[in-house]
């Protein structure tokens, strides 16, 4: 309240200059009320002029009021004898003397005690509540640390053990039953919510009778494992024969020429095109180097009717013993083939896709491929293994045999959620998979599930005493994985609005012991730096840390439709053992029988079970728990830059590309320095600007989706094809496909999806930019 001079002149009309005493006397008594009043104000201490003058302008809009601001006093007394003193000034009151010196004595002394005992019973209050009431830490990451170690040390590697047998006792029923069986041991645990999400697909069956094929040169027939068929199979058991099949194939008898085109790379095409017809015959096709279905794709469209598909032993690890094994694979892209691009739920259309290619495709074993090629016994020898090949001279004659029954059959995802208390309607999706199909497929789905379920215990162990993390965890068991992901592609279909706009990070766990030689970590570049800090973490307390490397390279599994779809960020702990040769990727779409992969035998104490589950643990709570998302934007512009690095042909403008580049890096590197930094210094942490940050962060991804890829290959281009490549898959293989074809339409076209995808992100970085400096001039 400031206070001012009022000329006599400006006094209003008809108010009288004299008053009646009572009157006098009432306002005078007034005034004083008013003045203590204000003195008791808070702050009064500390009023200055400043705020004198601001509050006079504030009120300088009445035009009947000639007002001039009064310098404020220390005391009452000063104040109105600098109004008094004015010769301007006009009393229209006289205070009233007080009446006796003994009240005013009596009423201090009344203030004085009566402050006296607040002042004793806030020091008591004080002291209790400091006692019980601690307060609370400055900071919350070094808690944060704390609570991450309590929970992942309840981790234990026997726990894991007990849960991947009990789960291995479960008789191999079907996906349903499997299904309950988890939901029941998750609730068991303390989830508190967990569902059962069933969907009717279309599945790929074997047959009654197993798949042959037969040599015409000689008349002998034989099964996939390379037995003949005139035997009783003694070896494997018949599921396992059945089994041995390709999933979507075409189905029917095909006698042609077999020809040997090895890795089906688009040299090997262009080689076999130039000396042989190609049309309506078998390709006799190694697994690995690239995706199966691009390089069926490749034979599909240069003519061939059949492909024979088997795994080179020289590109198997050294540890293994599968040459007499057949095996599964899929050729299902992702879901349910019946729904493409849209939930399996209760009326939706089906369309009539019973086969996914026109070709006829049949897994068999090495040793069966030996056969074709006429090579002895003894090819691979002890110092050198020599890759199959055969011969030039002589033609083989094959008849393949593929009958596979196409039926709906229910698959079942069991969905549990941990909801988060700071930000509930944000996800972190963790996700294993089950395996309720007879025997095939491995024991890989029992690791991964043991795993979670073990992570889930330790987990709750916290939240019963109270603890709960800011973000909603979602665990996830998937169903239906070996037939082409289906169950994660059609919940995630189904929920696909909500998840666009909630779902923060997919952390998978498929396969996750398929070796004991390394640690193979894989994540996008927005969380390379968080799966490499994870590793590091985890092994304070040995005395050898792994040291891997973190790639962005594809993988298999059911964090492809969060992948390429939603452009969420995704990471992946796995043990694998040491590659053999540079073609021993993509040999994990082989499924091969149980009995080939005993998982108790690669890792007999299950410690890389507690690495994998304490691994993927620590990723899981910080992404879950941390106040803002531990992604890092500049990683992503460096994986740009450095994919647009190495040998390209003359008709890719790659000084554009990297022009484009550069500024997405700029502009990363601003985000990072002038966004990222300060949010996370927990004392410049304003909750809006936290979950504006994150709301940013969590879309970083989702510009690099390129409208259309390459059968197999990734939609996410920031995923290379393997360790070999650093390049971008889609502008690889459209070179290519420059090769096969002589024309420039496929490069241009990748080209220019390259070029909106980086020029996308660079877009939405200012976007983001641009938004914190509008909300921070706002409010200045």
């Amino acid at each position: 309240m400031a206070y001012h001079k009022v000329n006599a002149d400006q006094r209003a009309q008809g108010h009288s200059p004299y008053l009646d005493n009572d009157e006098l006397q009432a306002t005078a008594l007034e005034l004083e009320w008013d003045m203590e009043k204000e003195l008791e104000e808070p702050g009064f201490d500390h009023f200055r002029l400043d705020g004198a003058v601001q509050h006079h302008l504030g009120n300088s809009q009445s035009p009947d009021l000639d007002l001039e601001p009064i310098q404020p006093s220390s005391s009452p007394k000063g104040r109105f004898q600098r109004l008094q003193e004015d010769p301007d000034y006009i009393s229209h009151y006289t205070r009233q003397a007080p009446k006796s010196n003994r009240c005013s004595v009596f009423q201090i002394l009344k203030v004085f005690c009566t402050a006296l005992i607040l002042f004793i019973f806030g020091l008591v209050v004080g002291y209790y509540a400091r006692n019980k009431c601690p307060s609370p830490p400055a900071s919350q990451e070094p808690n944060n640390l704390h609570i991450y170690y309590d929970i992942l040390k309840e981790i234990k590697a026997e726990n894991i053990q007990q849960v991947y047998r009990d789960l291995l006792q479960f008789p191999r029923e079907d996906d349903v039953d499997i299904a309950m069986k988890i939901l029941v041991q998750w609730s068991s645990q303390g989830l508190e919510d967990v569902r059962l999400v069933n969907y009717s697909v279309l599945l790929d069956l074997p047959g009654s009778s197993s798949n042959t094929v037969t040599l015409k040169n000689s008349g002998e027939c034989f099964y996939p494992s390379g037995q003949q068929c005139n035997r009783e199979p003694k070896t494997l058991h018949s599921q396992d024969l059945l089994y041995s099949y390709a999933a979507y194939s075409a189905k029917g008898t095909l006698e042609a020429e077999l020809i040997d085109i090895q890795y089906g790379t688009v040299e090997d095409l262009i080689r076999i095109q130039a000396i042989t017809n190609v049309t309506k015959k078998i390709a006799l096709l190694k697994l690995g180097q690239s995706p199966l279905l691009y390089k069926l794709s490749l034979l599909e469209d240069a003519g061939f009717g059949g492909v024979l598909l088997y795994v080179d032993p020289c590109d198997l690890p050294k540890t293994t013993d599968l040459a007499d094994k057949a095996f599964m694979v899929s050729l299902n892209s992702g879901g349910d083939p019946s729904t493409p691009g849209y939930a399996s739920i209760s009326g939706s259309y089906r369309q009539n896709r019973l086969n996914l290619t026109t070709l006829l495709v049949q897994p068999i074993s090495a040793v069966l491929a030996k056969k074709f090629v006429s090579l002895p016994e003894d090819a691979v020898q002890r110092d050198k293994c020599i890759p199959l090949q055969m011969p030039a001279t002589g033609k083989k004659i094959i008849s393949l045999n593929i009958q596979s029954v196409t039926t709906y059959k229910t698959i079942s995802n069991v969905i549990g959620y941990l909801k988060g208390t700071v930000f509930p309607d944000r996800y972190v999706i963790v996700g294993s998979h089950h395996n309720g199909l007879n025997t095939y497929g491995g024991q890989e789905w029992a690791s991964s599930t043991a795993i979670i379920t073990a992570f889930i215990q330790a987990l709750m162990l916290k939240v019963k005493r109270g603890w709960r993390p800011d973000r909603t965890i979602v665990f996830c068991s998937w169903g239906g994985t070996s037939f082409g992901n289906i169950g994660s592609y059609e919940w995630a279909e189904d929920l696909k609005r909500v998840l666009q706009r909630n779902v923060v990070a997919y952390v998978s766990l498929n396969n996750p012991v398929r070796g004991n030689s390394t640690l193979h970590p894989v994540a996008s570049p927005s969380l390379q730096q968080l799966a490499a800090e994870s590793q590091s973490f985890n092994c304070v307390e040995k005395t050898k840390c792994p040291a891997s490397n973190v790639s962005s390279v594809q993988i298999q599994g059911d964090s492809d439709y969060f992948i390429n779809h939603l452009g969420v960020p995704a990471t992946q702990f796995s043990y694998e053992d040491i590659k053999t040769s540079e073609n021993s990727s993509f040999l994990s779409e082989a499924l091969f029988p149980v009995h080939t992969t005993k998982t108790e035998e690669l890792d007999p104490s299950f410690s890389l079970h507690e690495t994998i589950a304490k691994l993927t643990g620590q990723v899981t709570l910080q992404i879950a728990n941390e106040p803002v998302l531990p992604f890092n934007a500049l990683d992503i512009a460096l994986e740009v830059q450095n994919s647009l690095k190495g040998n390209f042909c003359d008709k890719v403008d790659i000084p554009q590309l990297l022009a484009v580049a550069s500024r997405l890096r700029d502009t990363a590197e601003l985000f990072q320095s002038d966004e990222m930094r300060p949010a996370n210094d927990p004392k410049e942490r304003a909750p809006i600007r936290v979950r504006m940050l994150n709301d940013v962060l969590q879309s970083l991804e989702k510009s690099f989706l390129v409208h259309r890829a390459p059968p197999g290959l990734y939609r996410n281009i920031l995923y290379r094809l393997d360790e070999r490549t650093s390049q971008f898959s889609v502008l690889l293989e459209a070179l290519e496909h420059c090769k096969l074809h002589q024309s420039n339409e496929t490069i241009q076209t990748a080209l220019s999806e390259v070029l909106n995808s980086i020029n996308s992100a660079q877009v939405y970085f200012k976007a983001g930019l641009d938004v914190f400096e509008t909300t921070l001039a706002g409010k200045k």
